[in-house]
């Protein structure tokens, strides 16, 4: 079983449908997995119909019980995120008590410890749910966190470890995985442990820059990468150096796609590029998917 997962330096260079492209080229035999928990956008072309729903936990978070609260502020002077204040409701002891604000405490559990009455309660929060689907594609893993809700890798980790489970069980010999973009905890997530990461960039120099960083992470763990080239005839210029670029890094250019105003009309009709025209953009999508599996022995 191998993992591919689609990856940028930012949001927007067109990763999303990319993935779901590869997701129709490869027919049923792949499982996919949108990552990008922040802003997951995969299920808009996928239309996922959702088959098994789970709580996600990703952290602890504290609350105060105003009945036992002395009013002593000890937690409000100990808490390094100000999420403490007294504020909350009178009791038989004090006028007023501490009171934790949801969205402010990161739940290092500080408070906890220096709380003289033990008038603090803390547990798990839950930040979102996952889901299991079917799409037209196959299986699909995603998630949706919640209002506000920080995602620390922990989530992706999740959709990426029963991504994995499914494709065993069903015995998919590819993982599509719609990573997170950037260089943080998500996107490390993500990558850990591929079979490779393709790279989608655009012909700025933001665009240089991004794939530059993404580039030393993926270097740093060891992941084959391969760049593509997205909206390269905007700028054939600065594309032609990012292309150099990636090849004195030692990257391989899996292809290029040109801008073509079929993608958005695709999207528009909830469908990947390659459904919904055979030639432009489509045809330059499908010699990337040859590329990657003629080099990572990818079932077409």
């Amino acid at each position: 079983m191998k993992e591919l997962v689609i990856i940028s330096g930012k949001g927007g260079t067109g990763k999303t449908s990319l993935t779901a492209s590869f997701a129709a080229l490869a027919g049923s035999n792949a499982v996919l997995a949108d990552c990008d928990v922040d802003a997951a956008d995969l299920h808009l072309v996928c239309e996922p119909k959702i088959r098994e729903r789970y709580d996600f936990s990703g952290g602890s978070r504290a609350s105060i019980r105003p009945a036992d609260c002395i009013g002593c502020r000890k937690c409000e002077q100990a808490c390094r995120f100000r999420a403490i204040a007294l504020a909350g409701p009178g009791n038989d002891l004090v006028q007023k008590t501490c009171l934790i604000d949801p969205i402010s405490c990161e739940g290092c559990g500080v408070c906890l410890l220096v709380c003289p009455v033990k008038a603090i309660d803390f547990g798990p929060v839950i930040n979102g749910e996952w889901y299991v689907s079917r799409t037209r594609f196959g299986p699909m893993v995603h998630a949706r966190l919640g209002i506000a809700q920080e995602n620390s890798g922990k989530l992706v980790t999740l959709v990426r470890s029963k991504a994995r489970e499914i494709a065993q069980k069903e015995d998919k010999p590819l993982v599509l995985i719609d990573g997170s973009p950037g260089i943080g905890c998500p996107v490390i997530a993500s990558v850990t442990g591929a079979s490779a990461a393709l790279v989608v960039t655009e012909p700025t120099l933001s665009g240089l820059h991004d794939l530059e960083r993404v580039a030393e992470l993926t270097r740093h763990f060891g992941v084959p990468t391969f760049v593509c080239l997205n909206k390269w005839d905007i700028n054939p210029d600065l594309a032609a150096r990012i292309e150099a670029q990636a090849r004195t890094m030692g990257l391989s250019v899996a292809g290029k796609v040109r801008y073509d105003p079929a993608a958005t009309r695709a999207q528009i009709r909830k469908r990947a590029v390659v459904e919904y025209s055979p030639a432009g953009i489509s045809e330059d999508i499908r010699i990337i998917w040859t590329n990657l599996s003629s080099v990572l022995s990818f079932i077409p």
